[in-house]
C-alpha cells in the first residue's frame, strides 16, 4: 500500500522541499493580464515536480520572491547579475513553459534548466535503504535545483540561525517587502525582489530590531553583503570550495554554507551538520535512533558519499519522524522588547 497513495504534508515533508502546486481543472489558464515578457518552452529530460525542485527556495507560505498559484504555475522574483526579474514557470504536456520581465528576464530564461535540474544527476543515487527507496519511488520528480546565485539564498539562511522557522519566514517577508523593489510584469499581488547589497547595508538597526533580527544575524549579514561580488563568484567554484569561501565571512558556518549551496550550486552532497532536528530524524528513520547527534547522522549517510543531502531530503519527504518530546521552542520577537 506504501507506493499507491501520496502522503499528506507534514512539517517534515514540507522542510524537505515540497510545495503544492495546483494541476486541477483550472490548470492551464493563461496568464494574468500585463505587458509581454520573454519566453522560452524547455523539455525537461525525465520526470519533473516543480513543487519539489522550486520548493527548497520558498521561505515560508507568505515569502513575497516565491509564489504558486491556481492555474499551476510557479512565480519567482529574483535579483539577477542583470537586475531585477521575475519569472513564470508551468508545467504543460510534458513540456516547461516559462515567461519572465524586468532588466533579469534573460538572465532567468537562461537559468531555467539548471534552475529546473538539468544539470542534476538523480541516476547517480542509489538507495541502500526501504524507506529511502519507497520515497525516492513515491518522487520521481524530484531533482536538485540550481539557481546560480549566492546571496538570495545566504541572506535567508542567515536569517533562520537558532530561531524558529516562523521568526525567520517572519522577518524576511517584512524586510523584504519594506526595503525591496514591487516584482516587474504582471507578477501575483504583494510579490517583491529582495534589495540589493547596498539596500541591506543601508536598513537601520531598528528595523532590524522590528523584524525581530538580533544583532548577531544582522551583523552577519552587513559583512556578507559588503563582500556580495567576491561571494557571488563562488559561483565558479565548486560546492566544497564555496563553502569555503562563504565561511570566510565571520557569522557564516557550516550549516549556513550548507543551506545555502544546496540551492545555489544543487549540491547534491552538502549535508547539514550543526542542525538542531535532522540528526535525529535521520537516525530515527534510518536505525530507529531519536537521539542522534551529527557523528551518527553522518556515519548512516555515509553508504550514500557524493549524494548525502539527496539521501536527508528523500528521509524529511518520506514523512518518518519520531513523535515530539517536549513543548514546541517558543516563538520569540524582539521587536516587542
Amino acid at each position: 500500500m506504501a507506493g499507491r497513495f501520496t502522503p499528506r504534508p507534514t512539517r517534515t515533508t514540507v522542510r524537505g522541499g515540497h510545495v503544492d502546486v495546483p494541476t486541477g481543472v483550472r490548470a492551464g489558464l493563461p496568464r494574468q493580464a500585463g505587458g509581454p515578457g520573454l519566453g522560452r518552452i524547455w523539455t525537461p529530460p525525465g520526470p519533473l515536480d516543480l513543487g519539489l525542485v522550486l520548493g527548497p527556495l520558498r521561505r515560508g507560505p507568505g515569502d513575497p520572491t516565491f509564489r504558486a498559484t491556481p492555474d499551476g504555475s510557479v512565480w519567482r522574483a529574483s535579483r539577477t547579475p542583470a537586475g531585477a526579474g521575475t519569472l513564470r514557470v508551468a508545467v504543460r504536456d510534458g513540456a516547461v513553459r516559462a515567461e519572465a520581465w524586468g532588466p533579469g528576464a534573460r538572465w532567468l530564461l537562461e537559468q531555467l534548466p539548471d534552475l529546473l535540474g538539468a544539470s542534476d544527476d538523480p541516476d547517480a543515487f542509489e538507495p541502500r535503504h526501504r524507506l529511502v527507496a519507497a520515497a525516492r519511488h513515491r518522487r520521481p520528480g524530484l531533482r536538485l535545483t540550481r539557481t546560480g546565485l549566492v546571496l538570495e539564498s545566504l541572506i535567508p539562511s542567515v536569517l533562520e540561525q537558532k530561531v524558529t522557522t516562523d521568526e525567520a519566514y517572519r522577518a524576511w517577508r517584512l524586510l523584504v517587502r519594506k526595503f525591496g523593489e514591487p516584482a516587474p510584469g504582471p507578477a501575483p499581488e504583494r510579490m517583491y525582489v529582495m534589495p540589493e547589497p547596498r539596500t541591506w547595508a543601508l536598513i537601520p538597526s531598528w528595523e532590524w530590531h522590528r523584524a525581530g533580527v538580533d544583532d548577531k544575524r544582522a551583523s552577519t549579514i552587513l559583512r556578507a553583503v559588503r563582500v556580495a561580488a567576491r561571494l557571488e563568484e563562488a559561483m565558479g567554484l565548486e560546492a566544497e570550495g564555496a563553502q569555503a569561501r562563504l565561511e570566510r565571512v565571520s557569522g557564516i558556518g557550516p550549516w549556513t554554507s550548507a543551506e545555502t549551496v544546496q540551492r545555489s550550486h544543487g549540491a547534491a552532497d552538502a549535508v547539514t551538520v550543526g542542525d538542531l532536528h535532522l540528526p535525529g530524524i535521520v537516525g530515527y528513520a534510518l536505525a530507529g535512533d531519536r537521539d542522534a547527534d551529527d557523528a551518527v547522522m553522518l556515519a548512516l549517510l555515509e553508504p550514500y558519499a557524493g549524494q548525502r543531502h539527496r539521501a536527508a531530503r528523500l528521509i524529511l519527504l518520506s514523512g518518518r519522524t519520531p513523535a515530539r518530546r517536549v513543548p514546541r521552542m517558543p516563538r520569540g520577537d524582539i521587536g516587542r522588547l
